[in-house]
């Protein structure tokens, strides 16, 4: 079986890095046409094509980006070899993971922590809105979304929904605000409400059971960050509406107080991926 070709590894890697071939070819100092042949004679060792061009852009295929971050470790050990002589751990291996701007931050480090600080593993963290992150899932750019709500799923958008965890919600206040209470009816006629927005699932839940219970609430504030609520929640001004994870150390230190649960409301954690040919193995480790 032939061997790899590390020279042709190196070129990808450098093209892969670059995004251009063109920038590529001027910086190593090499024509188009024979950077182009170095690629070609990798992608026929290795039995898939690594880029795909799109009008004038060079992206990486499934294959590539694999192929990426093997090249990216390999590099890297050789480095570290003629660095230190020494051998210092297992070559460095990527997760890149999106989580939903608003969802819980305790909640993400509680899903990662079993990979957190393991020496060879690097874990790359983005943020943003479900169709950004759905759409870095889908170009491959992301291994692993994170998110409150199971997108839909089709020929086209292949996404598989893997549910983690399901969290009670509750009202949280500081503990001055849940003297003399008599009931969840009379303590949300009583005290206002901070509010998840109208695109979450928790606050469809609780508008429902306000309407179940007849009751039209003072809102506070509507926020549609979990960061954002767990401050205000501290600050006293009305009781939160959130799973109590969002504020588990405020719990645990008795500043902020779980004065009642809201039967029937709970928010449902999901690990989006895609079905791939080469999936991450750390996203095996966490699911």
């Amino acid at each position: 079986m032939a061997e790899l070709n590390y020279n042709h590894l190196r070129y990808f890697w450098a093209v892969a890095r670059d995004g251009s071939l063109t920038r590529t070819a001027r910086r190593l100092n090499l024509s188009q046409s024979a950077l182009s042949v170095q690629i070609r004679k990798l992608e026929a060792r290795l039995g898939h094509s690594l880029f795909e061009r799109r009008g004038r852009q060079l992206h990486l295929t499934e294959a590539g980006r694999l192929a990426l971050d093997h090249a990216t470790a390999i590099f890297a050990a050789g480095d570290d070899l003629l660095g230190t002589l020494a051998e210092t751990g297992k070559a460095r291996r990527a997760v890149r993971i999106g989580a939903l701007a608003t969802l819980s931050r305790n909640f993400q480090i509680d899903f990662l922590r079993p990979i957190l600080g393991i020496p060879h593993i690097e874990v790359i963290l983005r943020s943003g809105s479900p169709s950004e992150l759905l759409q870095a899932l889908h170009a491959l750019e992301l291994d692993m979304v994170l998110t409150n709500h199971a997108p839909s799923t089709d020929a086209l958008a292949p996404f598989v929904s893997h549910r983690l965890a399901e969290q009670r919600v509750s009202l949280v206040a500081p503990p001055a605000r849940t003297s003399g209470r008599t009931g969840l009816k009379d303590l949300l006629e009583a005290h206002p409400v901070i509010l998840p927005t109208m695109d979450s699932s928790v606050r469809t839940g609780f508008d429902s059971l306000m309407a179940r219970l007849g009751i039209r609430p003072q809102i506070a504030a509507e926020v549609d960050d979990m960061a954002m609520m767990r401050l205000l929640a501290r600050e006293g001004i009305g009781l939160a509406v959130l799973p109590p994870i969002v504020v588990k150390d405020e719990l645990a230190s008795g500043l902020l107080v779980e004065v009642d649960q809201l039967p029937g409301i709970a928010e449902t954690f999901y690990a989006v991926t895609i079905a791939r040919r080469f999936p991450n193995p750390i996203v095996k480790m966490l699911l």
